[in-house]
């Protein structure tokens, strides 16, 4: 089965390639019908990286779901349209049941030309006889994570120390004591 999500997000295309590689976001966007919690010996990195990252989940913060390995690449292709594709699998529990994980996340600019984002999201999965029976909820679950995105998206504009001239100026005006000189 598929599901398939478009919409253009209030922030520019590297602010929302900079969320999609943040476990962070990943947490915030799945919340608060689903939490995840990491299972890596350190904890979520900071930033996503390509290979395996092993999760629990669980509905509601209360209903155990199981695991699952979240399994990454990361590219861009040769038009610019930037990828994450998570090609994961269930390892135990309900989320066993998921046989088949095919799940992109596509990043490009507006083609309006507004300088926002243009965010293409595709699931394809199996859970062998109980697809059907599984599909409505996780159709549910991507259009609240897709409320959420977009919800989210206006606060990703600014990585503070990056995009921020005035805080990049701030930080280069303060002395190495890291106070602005200003006794």
């Amino acid at each position: 089965m598929r599901v398939l999500l478009k919409e253009i997000l209030d922030c520019t295309p590297d602010a929302a390639w900079r969320a999609l590689a943040s476990p962070t976001v990943f947490r915030e966007v799945s919340g608060p019908l689903m939490s995840v919690a990491s299972l890596e010996t350190d904890g979520f990195p900071t930033r996503w990286t390509p290979g395996e990252h092993p999760v629990t989940m669980s509905g509601l913060g209360l209903v155990p779901l199981g695991e699952q390995m979240i399994r990454l690449e990361m590219r861009t292709t040769p038009d610019g349209v930037r990828i994450v594709h998570d090609t994961g699998n269930g390892v135990s529990g309900a989320m066993k049941t998921l046989t088949h994980w095919d799940h992109r996340m596509a990043i490009s600019p507006d083609p309006a030309g507004t300088g926002k984002t243009l965010y293409r999201d595709q699931l394809i999965f199996s859970a062998g006889p109980a697809t059907l029976a599984v599909w409505p909820g996780l159709w549910a679950f991507w259009q609240l994570r897709m409320r959420r995105l977009k919800a989210l998206a206006p606060t990703w504009q600014y990585d503070l120390g990056a995009d921020d001239p005035a805080f990049v100026a701030a930080g280069a005006a303060e002395g190495p004591d890291g106070n602005d000189g200003l006794a």
